[in-house]
């Protein structure tokens, strides 16, 4: 995202003048570095690659509690469907990806808490059938047989190209009688074919209890389309949602949600690319009315479900509570990269592998204080089964740098944060020991950030991300989780969150506490360090 150049000297001048006083003795300082200090002439850091020599953690990039694709390649995440008391994740898969092939299956990790993932192999195929590899898409468990392949079978429609049609995208069948394990194509035929689309994809197929018949929206450039269908085969188009400003949409997302209070809204949802309006380019949503084949919003601006660069093909699917779907509560995950940068990661070379996803994250529905509904996001609460420690480091007065004794890549820290007068208020995360490497997570003025140009990062002008903060407000809450690629902020009540990629070395893993141009009380500051959890490899 863009950043006002005006804001952006002052934002270096700032952070200049608290490493100034820190190499002068004035500060008690972790780290010495301003933001932009590793940062190469053209404002980005290469990667770093594994090095020898250091101890403190293991030479491994591959993230301790995220989900990671076992080896080679892996993009969009499909939203997992629930079959006998477990999720089915799927995946976009190439296992060609080190040898420069091409194509994409549908891989299957499966998972009850969204936390902990066992790996089950290639769920479809690509290359199989004379319409080559599969794209993004979803699956449904059809519980009355609406397709004929029996009660309980596990559908999924599909973007292949088709043949037959010059290539040209469009909807496929397959289906499973295993529990989802594998599928089988239904023919070579597409169940919904192209009408003369260059974008036409990404099906996402949810059932309409109330009418009896299952809903698809499809990704068509800067509109989703709507189609309906009683048996899963046989598609009829009912309107579209146009959206101009934000790109071309993808991976679209529909859903009924209810406040604790009871009120419910529809939630049309996509990924989107909003960089041009110096807007996110992650999951747009937009709160309103469905009828069954027609989606009106409240209002033609979307909002962001993330405001960082990474997190990206996201993914919603409802939460459980006594058997019951929870109409309250959404999990969501998403892809942790960005288009504009999709192989750059030492992931590669020391682990053999490129693929991360975010932590899963429990997702409510409330009013914001203008009364428009928002959707607020906080990790699940399975992630506390990989806690191996806790430290509790009590309330924190802070002025200038203050560093921390505790060292980790691998951990959750969150604290409340309050005070007078300040220009920039945060936690400097994964700093090197000459204090050089780090990343800033922060509220500065009208805006709360993320700063990963300190950091070896992916390469090009995305280094700070933003959200609004109201500039006369005094007090945030922060709430940071880290992994050894990754960054994730989720400021107050997560109605604002942060994704980022990032590469420290393996032994940048300082902590400290800043407040620049004034005083910060850190109060109840706690640090929660994960263990290595079962995260798919």
């Amino acid at each position: 995202m863009a950043e006002p150049p005006a804001r952006r000297i002052s934002r270096r001048r700032v952070l200049r003048s608290a490493v100034q006083a820190a190499a002068a003795g004035a500060v008690s300082s972790a780290c010495t570095g301003g933001a932009h200090d590793a940062a190469g002439a053209d404002g980005t850091t290469a990667p770093v690659e594994p090095t020898a020599g250091s101890t403190s953690q293991p030479q491994s990039y591959r993230a301790a509690y995220h989900f990671t694709v076992p080896r080679e390649w892996m993009n969009d995440p499909q939203r997992p469907v629930y079959v006998d008391g477990e999720y089915l994740y799927y995946y976009l898969f190439n296992a060609d990806y080190s040898r420069q092939g091409n194509g994409t299956a549908w891989r299957l990790a499966t998972t009850r808490d969204g936390v902990t993932f066992q790996d089950q192999g290639i769920a479809i195929p690509k290359f199989t059938t004379p319409n080559g590899d599969v794209w993004s898409g979803s699956a449904v468990v059809d519980a009355q047989n609406t397709a004929g392949f029996g009660k309980g079978a596990v559908v999924a429609l599909v973007t292949q190209r088709d043949r037959a049609n010059g290539d040209a995208q469009a909807q496929f069948l397959w289906y499973s009688t295993d529990r989802g394990r594998r599928f089988a194509p239904l023919g070579d035929r597409p169940v919904l074919p192209n009408p003369g689309s260059n974008d036409f994809r990404d099906p996402k197929v949810v059932r309409d209890d109330e009418r009896g018949r299952w809903v698809l929206l499809l990704a068509e450039g800067r509109k989703i389309g709507f189609y309906v269908s009683q048996d899963l085969r046989s598609w009829r188009y009912t309107s579209g949602f146009t959206t101009d400003g934000i790109g071309i949409l993808e991976c679209p997302d529909l859903f009924l949600m209810q406040t604790d209070t009871g009120e419910a809204t529809w939630v049309l949802g996509a990924s989107a690319n909003g960089k041009a309006a110096g807007l996110p380019n992650t999951y747009a949503y937009w709160t309103g009315a469905f009828d069954g084949g027609s989606f009106r919003p409240d209002t033609a601006e979307p909002q962001w479900l993330d405001h960082g660069f990474d997190w990206y093909a996201g993914v919603t699917w409802e939460t459980y509570r006594d058997g019951r779907i929870d109409p309250t509560t959404r999990y969501a995950l998403a892809w942790m990269n960005n288009w504009d940068y999709p192989h750059t990661t030492p992931t590669l070379k020391a682990d053999g592998f490129n693929g991360t996803d975010s932590v899963v994250r429990q997702v409510t529905l409330r009013r914001g204080q203008t009364g428009r509904y928002v959707l607020c996001s906080r990790p699940a609460d399975a992630l506390g089964s990989l806690v191996a420690s806790t430290t509790e480091l009590g309330d924190i007065q802070v002025a200038g740098d203050r560093g921390l004794s505790f060292d980790s890549a691998a951990y959750e820290i969150q604290a409340d944060v309050t005070w007078d007068r300040l220009d920039n208020v945060g936690m400097r995360l994964r700093t090197s020991r000459d204090g050089r490497r780090h990343v800033d997570v922060g509220v500065f003025g009208d805006h709360a950030y993320v700063n990963r140009s300190a950091a070896p990062h992916p390469p090009g002008p995305w280094t700070e991300s933003h959200s609004p903060f109201p500039p006369g407000r005094r007090q945030v809450r922060m709430r940071v989780l880290v992994d050894r690629t990754s960054i994730e902020a989720f400021f107050d009540d997560g109605q604002y969150t942060h994704s980022h990629l990032v590469f420290p070395q393996p032994d940048d893993t300082g902590i400290s506490l800043f407040a620049q141009g004034g005083n910060a009380l850190f109060s109840g500051v706690r640090i929660r360090e994960f263990t290595q959890g079962n995260t798919g490899s």
